[in-house]
């Protein structure tokens, strides 16, 4: 019976690894795609609400300008502009920025689904026990040896597994997605 525990001891994997998953993600052939689909859509938004800025700018320098040669109702025409075309801005703005957030999650929802598969398939041929994920911010991580980031050899991974053209999540991702959390919870109690 001891010699089965001891055989039980020498079988869980020691390794330890950290990944910048968000980095990977975006590293992927898929995460590129992803990234110039979306400047694709929402770069004429960006560039229209540029314009809309300088055009602000322009009409607040005449209007510092033009200060003292101004006439009062010219002045007071001129502030009631730049506060209306301020006030479209910020809310046209902050609904583009929204959308883009909204599309950014949806795509790095589908990728990380795909990405959390492949990272457990790596861990589990690669003999590791724990894979970090140092993206996020604040990072419990406080050093970690180079040796030990796995993002690069992922990112292959993910790459050499990804279906041609298929920017969607493998079907077997939701078992694995569950996993990490438990993992990440035990260095944290550790402390």
């Amino acid at each position: 019976m001891l010699s089965a525990a001891i055989a039980s001891a020498q079988t869980v994997p020691n390794k330890v690894g950290i990944i910048n998953i968000q980095g990977a993600i975006v590293s992927t052939v898929e995460g590129k795609k992803a990234a110039a689909e979306l400047e694709t859509r929402f770069g004429p938004k960006r560039k229209e609400m540029e314009a809309k800025q300088a055009d602000i700018r322009t009409k607040q320098e005449q209007l510092q300008k033009g200060q003292n040669t101004m006439s009062e109702d010219a002045r007071a025409k001129l502030m009631r502009d730049i506060d209306a075309a301020t006030k479209s801005f910020n809310r046209e703005a902050e609904d583009a920025q929204a959308e883009l957030e909204q599309e950014q999650q949806k795509v790095y929802n589908q990728l990380g689904q795909r990405m959390i598969a492949v990272l457990d398939k790596y861990g589990r041929d690669n003999g590791f026990a724990l894979i970090l994920d140092v993206s996020q911010q604040p990072n419990p991580v406080m050093f970690a040896a180079n040796g030990i980031d796995v993002t690069t050899e992922v990112i292959k991974l993910y790459d050499a597994n990804a279906a041609p053209g298929s920017a969607a999540p493998a079907p077997a991702a939701a078992k694995p997605a569950a996993a990490p959390p438990p993992a990440a919870k035990k260095p944290a109690g550790a402390k």
